[in-house]
């Protein structure tokens, strides 16, 4: 799966998808959000590497292009604080609508953890494979995978509030 033709990219269009949305929780911003990574994927493609998984690199693509998208929202937020904006929003109907507890609690972890716990369950991609796909080492993808399972659990038991991501650097 390492060439690019059109049957390929159709292929990984539903998990592409699937993560996208897993990620954003909307619909649009899902679709926009894949198709902005097809689009740099076939802008990039003669920069990548020839050895590489096309799967990992599309996922480390949309991953990269949705953590700059919620950067530039909290800069957005920011300067419409500094001009008396206040971007209060209501919760959405996704929010208010009660799913089954393992979805409602999986929807409670910080992107980080839902990322991680998309790419190896949903997606089936090994931890090498996220661990390229994120650009974090195999180990740290195992023990952040550990401690997004423990906090899927919890939050499934009705255990604690909403769980943090201990960032360590």
């Amino acid at each position: 799966m390492n060439e690019l033709d059109d049957h390929s990219l159709r292929e990984m269009l539903p998990r592409l998808r699937r993560f996208a949305l897993s990620l954003t929780r909307n619909a649009s911003s899902a679709d926009d959000l894949v198709q902005a990574t097809l689009e740099k994927a076939l802008s990039a493609w003669r920069g990548r590497r020839a050895d590489g998984d096309l799967r990992a690199w599309l996922f480390a693509i949309l991953y990269c292009l949705f953590v700059d998208g919620q950067r530039r929202a909290r800069r957005y937020a920011r300067i419409l604080a500094l001009f008396g904006g206040d971007d209060q929003h209501a919760p959405s109907a996704e929010d208010i609508v009660t799913a089954r507890s393992t979805l409602e609690a999986f929807e409670r972890l910080p992107a980080e953890q839902r990322a991680l716990l998309s790419l190896v369950s949903v997606e089936g991609l090994s931890y090498r494979e996220v661990g390229l796909a994120l650009d974090i080492p195999i180990g740290t993808v195992m023990s952040r995978l550990s401690r997004a399972r423990q906090a899927l659990r919890a939050l499934s038991e009705g255990q604690g509030g909403r769980p943090s991501l201990r960032v360590l650097k």
